[in-house]
């Protein structure tokens, strides 16, 4: 029987199962083209590796395919319990120090830096190495934008939902919490589960999205709940920080951040022109002895 090989690595606890081996090969292209043909060809290995028994409900998957761009070091395809996702910022950080500890690119010290391609363009990890092993991680993603502000629907058992749209890798819906009588350290993560996937539906039906260069992106992945600050209202503020939850996959648990809310409040100073996001610098680490499962692959 064949069967697939893959290394489960985690990042802040988010999964990332990176698929080394026993895929079909897959037919040259661009990234996206790649990504339509495991899609609509190979999608029941999708199942056997995210679902259960092998996978669970908030398992991600990374495929690593050739890369396209000039200047790629590698390419990467993302799938969860739902398709495939455009980009994945805890995944990339998982790559980063994967790539580094498995050489698949030269590490160089104090940081190596690594072109990875991925559904949305090229995103680019800086992986800090110290004698030869890599630490922590931080990225540089795809221009961001705001799509569209101040939108407005009527959420049922929510009442009106004032929301924005914008785009970083994929299209997310965010919106304030409060709206949705919620609060963050108070409220149980079930409700804000709830209220994000009923926001995501709802935006899904009522808005069509539109990517400036590729119809395959135009498609809303997620809704981030936020709490309503502001950059103005942060410096008044005694913290230092404000907290964000974004839920992806549906209705999958809130996944580390991958700055949804710089690069909203980015778009919304500069709504004519398009901004980069550079996430904060964070531990990306497999178990203590990486282990590679074998699972077996069932026909069709």
């Amino acid at each position: 029987m064949d069967t697939l090989t893959v290394i489960d690595m985690h990042t802040g606890g988010e999964p990332l199962r990176i698929i080394t081996g026993g895929y079909p090969a897959i037919p040259k292209g661009t990234i996206l083209e790649k990504r339509a043909y495991v899609r609509d060809h190979l999608d029941h290995l999708r199942k056997i590796l995210m679902f259960e028994p092998r996978g669970h409900y908030d398992m991600y998957g990374a495929l690593l395919v050739e890369p396209d761009l000039p200047g790629a070091d590698m390419a990467v395809l993302f799938m969860h319990n739902e398709g495939y996702s455009t980009m994945c910022g805890h995944a990339i950080i998982a790559l980063g120090r994967y790539a580094v500890d498995k050489g698949l690119v030269k590490a160089q010290e104090p940081v190596t830096r690594i072109n990875i391609e991925c559904p949305c363009g090229m995103v680019v990890a800086d992986v800090e190495v110290t004698n030869g092993k890599a630490g922590r991680v931080s990225f540089e993603s795809v221009p961001a934008f705001l799509f569209a502000r101040d939108l407005r629907l009527d959420l049922p058992g929510y009442g009106e939902i004032t929301y924005d749209i914008a785009y970083g890798g994929a299209f997310y819906a965010l919106a304030d919490c409060h709206q949705f009588g919620l609060q963050f350290g108070l409220s149980p993560a079930r409700n804000f589960t709830d209220a994000a996937d009923a926001l995501t539906q709802a935006v899904k039906q009522a808005v069509p999205l539109a990517h400036p260069e590729f119809a395959d992106l135009a498609f809303l992945y997620g809704s981030i709940l936020t709490d309503g600050a502001t950059a103005k209202t942060r410096r008044l503020s005694t913290s230092a920080s404000s907290p964000t939850a974004k839920w992806t996959a549906r209705p999958q648990a809130p996944a580390s951040p991958p700055g949804w809310r710089q690069w909203r409040q980015r778009a919304k100073r500069r709504l004519a022109k398009c901004g980069h996001s550079k996430a904060l610098p964070a531990h990306s680490s497999p178990a203590k002895s990486p282990r590679t499962l074998r699972l077996v692959r069932t026909r069709r």
